[in-house]
């Protein structure tokens, strides 16, 4: 008993195996091969139209007699690949790509008519899909087309379809919503697959040379930006829905963020509150809940540094609640949150991409806007930039309020709103105020003088460069005690002009030189400290004598290197582009799902059965020859032992 168990345990492998390779062809592949309705009609496969015709001609023959009516389900089955294989459409997506989407339909007629006879049973079976694109115009790929739409960087989405597809009659509806959403942000085109080149390379392959779609049609294809082959494309495979096409599209694709929803609970809490102060806060109310279109996404990634966007989902009963916060009426509606105790501004209705653009660059900074690495060139408050009123002018100013975040800073912001309000009515008059300062006027609609205002604590080296003193702890760094005093400074940049004149592009003789020309900044800079009161008269009196000093006064340069300002925003991991594309941090669900269909696609190799039976031969093979090997030399040496003794027996009869 021993022996045999050793026996089954060592040959357990081989045994495995063969059981193994038995099954996969007597139960896996008829499975994955199952009857095709060329075998239903007696035929063999790809046969043509008309041998279709004439094998159901002669089927149909036999059908008069009694003794020759077949049963209800073989009859349907009959019927349905008759139709199939008639329809020039239908025959050409089953033969190339096994696209059968009406197989559905038998189950159906079975049930229907179940114990029935066949002349009970209303014919045709299938409908024909009437395919009309109507007066919509779309960029529909051929072999000639196809290859020049490479030549741009743009991503593109591409819809492949049949015009004998139904599902895909039905899906244009969804198509034309998602060519307009895509407008302006990637390319589209659809494909029919009677261009047989094109569509068999955007379609998939079976380890068998069998070329299909997954999903069946419509199949969506993407190209991502700089993707120039079918290597590299990118395949939906979720709802056919324009909600979920989009995005996938703009996530997976395009790499653009997610606009989150927020509740009347949530918005002030987890995005109000969240969003950086120095950043416009753009509300988005919507009635249908649908995810953010692909260029207000693209918008949003443009604007990251300006600005924060969220939807809200709006409903009826919450309407004092957005009133009394927004003034928001009804939606749709977008709401621009700017500085604290501004109106926001709200624009009610739809608005198209162009119109959305605009409000967004004319809303994105706030009524004061502060002064960040990513707005000093822009608000032309820097030594090494422009001014806002062109590269021509040589002398221009930037007002700065500098402070700490709080009540105190609150309050001279709003003081310096009211100036800025005030100088943009007097600077789009015909006649300035009288008692306006003409130099500051004149100074603000030149677009010279600019508004601003520094956070202190999280730009303590720029703040202390230009309010170095034994006090600017009050303004400037972290906050120490209750003690918070925000403080006014202009600051005058002049540009050496003749400097710029005798300017020549060559490389520096020496080491000194790199160093010299690194230490200074292009712009000189005069700063005035304001130490007066709180009164918007005293401050604008303040401000029109030191521009008015600084236009007819030949003041000296003063030249140094400014402190860098401190970026207050970490870079956006989605402003790198579609790493998810291509990186290899995908989703445990999708790394399931696509080694499962691998599986699935094997399944069907018919060359799996011989290659688990040639396993099993090759490992009985090794295993009998091993164990033959390990059993002869046991046997030689038990006769050689046999043999001496037989020796020492004779010796000792001798004796």
């Amino acid at each position: 008993m021993s022996s045999m168990a050793s026996k089954i345990k060592a040959y357990s492998v081989p045994v495995f195996l063969f059981s193994l390779s038995v099954f996969y062809q007597l139960v896996v592949l008829p499975r994955s091969f199952p009857a095709s309705h060329y075998d239903v009609l007696g035929i063999k496969r790809y046969s043509s139209v008309e041998e279709v015709k004439e094998a159901y001609d002669k089927m149909s023959s036999t059908w008069n007699s009694e003794a020759g009516i077949p049963a209800t389900s073989d009859f349907i089955k009959i019927q349905y690949a008759y139709e199939l294989l008639t329809n020039p459409l239908w025959k050409r997506d089953y033969d190339i790509f096994g696209i059968d989407e009406q197989a559905h339909i038998m189950d159906k007629i079975n049930l229907q008519y179940a114990g029935e006879s066949i002349s009970g049973i209303e014919l045709p079976l299938l409908e024909a899909t009437t395919f009309d694109l109507g007066f919509h115009t779309f960029n529909e790929f051929t072999s000639q087309e196809f290859a020049p739409m490479f030549d741009s960087s743009k991503p593109r989405l591409v819809l492949v379809y049949s015009l004998g597809s139904k599902r895909c009659a039905q899906f244009f509806s969804s198509w034309i919503d998602i060519t307009g959403l895509l407008d302006g942000v990637a390319g589209v085109g659809i494909l029919e697959l009677g261009e047989l080149q094109l569509a068999i390379s955007l379609a998939e392959r079976k380890p068998t040379g069998k070329f299909f779609f997954r999903n069946g049609l419509p199949s969506l294809v993407a190209f991502p930006s700089g993707c120039k082959a079918s290597a590299c494309l990118v395949r939906f495979e979720g709802d056919l829905s324009t909600d979920a096409v989009i995005d996938w599209f703009a996530t997976k694709v395009l790499g653009l963020p997610r606009i989150l929803y927020y509740s009347k609970e949530s918005l002030g809490q987890n995005f109000l509150a969240k969003s950086g102060p120095h950043k416009v806060k753009v509300i988005f109310f919507s009635k249908t809940g649908a995810r953010a279109t692909p260029f207000v996404r693209q918008t949003a990634k443009s604007y990251w540094a300006y600005t924060s966007f969220a939807f809200v989902l709006w409903r009826e009963e919450d309407f004092s609640v957005w009133w009394n916060a927004f003034e928001v009426e009804s939606a749709p509606a977008i709401v621009f949150v700017k500085d604290s105790g501004v109106k926001p501004v709200v624009v009610h209705g739809m608005v198209n991409n162009s119109e959305f653009l605009a409000l967004v660059e004319k809303n994105k900074q706030q009524e004061l806007p502060q002064l960040r690495s990513a707005t000093s060139m822009e608000l032309g408050c820097d030594a090494r930039g422009h001014s806002r009123a062109g590269n021509d002018n040589i002398s221009w100013y930037c007002v700065i309020l500098a402070g700490r975040l709080g009540p105190e800073l609150n309050k001279m912001r709003e003081i310096m709103r009211r100036i800025q309000e005030r100088l943009s009515i007097d600077s789009e008059s015909s006649e300035a105020d009288e008692e306006q300062p003409l130099a500051l006027t004149g100074a603000f609609k030149g677009k010279r003088l600019t508004f601003t205002w520094l956070d202190g604590e999280a730009q303590e080296k720029y703040c202390s460069y230009y309010l170095h003193s034994e006090t600017s702890y009050d303004t400037c760094g972290p906050r120490r005690d209750l003690i918070d005093v925000p403080k006014l400074f202009i600051v005058r940049y002049k540009r050496n002009a003749s400097e710029d004149d005798i300017k020549v592009d060559t490389k520096p003789k020496n080491i000194f030189n790199v160093f010299e020309d690194e230490d200074v900044d292009p712009a000189s800079q005069l700063v005035a400290r304001y130490n007066g009161s709180d009164e918007i008269s005293q401050i604008m009196l303040w401000m029109s004598e030191i521009i008015r000093d600084g236009e007819t006064r030949n003041l000296p340069f003063y030249r140094s290197k400014t402190p860098a300002l401190v970026p207050e925003d970490s870079e956006p991991i989605w402003s790198r582009g579609a790493q998810s594309i291509f990186s290899k941090s995908i989703g445990i669900k999708q790394r399931i799902y696509n080694n499962i269909s691998r599986i699935y696609d094997y399944l069907g190799d018919p060359r799996i059965g011989p290659i688990l039976l040639l396993g099993a031969l090759m490992s009985f093979g090794t295993i009998w020859l091993i164990r033959s090997q390990s059993t002869h030399p046991t046997q030689a040496s038990q006769l050689s032992q046999s043999n001496v003794k037989v020796s020492d027996d004779s010796k000792s009869v001798c004796m």
